[in-house]
């Protein structure tokens, strides 16, 4: 018998492994494109764990924000600010709204804070400060210790990040990787088969949630996604609650509101953590008691964090918005009179 020349040879091993290039290929261009943070960075199915739902309409004048020497109130906030959802429930309530944002400031605020803050325009009545719990311990770290902030402050009318009213439609998955189909599928089967919690790529967790399938609408519903950083970064330490009420003195030109929106993880499986802080936090009255509010609306609304995402889905930070029209009314009442 004749052996196969090397050309043959060669010729079937391109042809294998063109053939087996060509369904990695399908594979990633028939995987649907990532629209959670979650799913992006931890390299999972949104078919498995995308949300599923339509998010409520938003009217677009309440989205954008005041001229800063016109706004009622400041908030200063993190991307839990970013899409002006819950902002916009203070507005349609006569509040005008400017928001910042920690990240362009070295998730720091100096001791020139009021001379910053004035020189940026406000004239305004009150400042709502918020943060997520996973990043407290490290703007505590760095609150007030900075002699003058790094750059004026800037702002921007509308919404940073437009969110989704409802899980995108299909297309083809033609940007990603020749190998993104595959490893995305891997990687949900690793969640999908494990009793226990799962690893993923870029810290992201795939872990058990208790009684999942009456929070999330996902069709893996039974788990959820969670970033390693909500445990990582540590519990914000109960001191933090004296540093917050010291600032809040130190900077008394107008009053602040501080706004502690608490982690995913703590809302859904761990939620003593961080638990003397917030018992201590609450007590003090520096803020609304979010934790608590969250435990609530848990059971209350699906989705109140998204499945495949860091974050609250949109309904709830509406309602997030109606507690902190509650909180906002404690301390200014009335949004100032504007000429007609």
């Amino acid at each position: 018998m004749q052996g196969t020349s090397p050309a043959r040879l060669w010729l079937q091993v391109f042809a294998a492994g063109f053939a087996v290039v060509c369904v990695l290929l399908l594979w990633t261009f028939l995987t649907p494109i990532n629209y959670g943070d979650l799913t992006r960075t931890g390299r999972v199915s949104e078919r498995a764990f995308g949300w599923r739902h339509v998010e409520p309409t938003v009217a677009p004048e309440l989205l954008k924000a005041a001229p800063m020497d016109q706004a009622d109130i400041l908030v200063i906030g993190d991307s839990f600010s970013m899409t002006h959802r819950w902002q916009s429930v203070l507005t349609g309530a006569g509040y005008a709204l400017r928001t910042a944002f920690w990240r362009d400031y070295d998730e720091s605020l100096c001791a020139d804070f009021d001379q910053w803050v004035a020189q940026a325009g406000f004239r305004g009545r009150l400042i709502v400060i918020e943060s997520v719990e996973r990043l407290m311990p490290e703007r505590m770290r760095k609150l007030g210790a900075c002699a003058s902030a790094n750059k004026p402050m800037t702002t921007q009318d509308i919404p940073i990040y437009v969110p989704w009213q409802q899980p995108p439609p299909f297309q083809f998955n033609t940007g990603a990787k020749v190998l993104a189909g595959l490893i995305t599928w891997h990687n949900t089967w690793r969640i999908e088969r494990a009793a226990g919690d799962v690893t993923l790529p870029n810290e992201v967790m795939g872990r058990v949630v208790p009684d999942g399938c009456s929070f999330f609408t996902s069709r893996v519903c039974g788990k959820s996604l969670f970033v390693e950083q909500d445990i990582s970064y540590g519990e914000i330490p109960p001191a933090a609650v004296q540093q917050l009420r010291a600032f809040a003195h130190a900077h008394a030109t107008v009053p602040i509101l501080w706004m502690v929106i608490p982690n995913k993880t703590t809302v859904y499986l761990e939620p003593d953590h961080s638990g003397a802080f917030f018992d201590a936090f609450n007590a003090a009255g520096l803020g609304p008691d979010l934790r608590g509010f969250a435990f609530e609306q848990r059971h209350k609304l699906k989705d109140f964090y998204f499945t495949n995402d860091t974050h609250m889905s949109m309904a709830a930070q509406l309602v997030l918005g109606e507690r902190m029209l509650q909180a906002v009314r404690e301390v200014l009442p009335q949004p100032a009179a504007r000429l007609p």
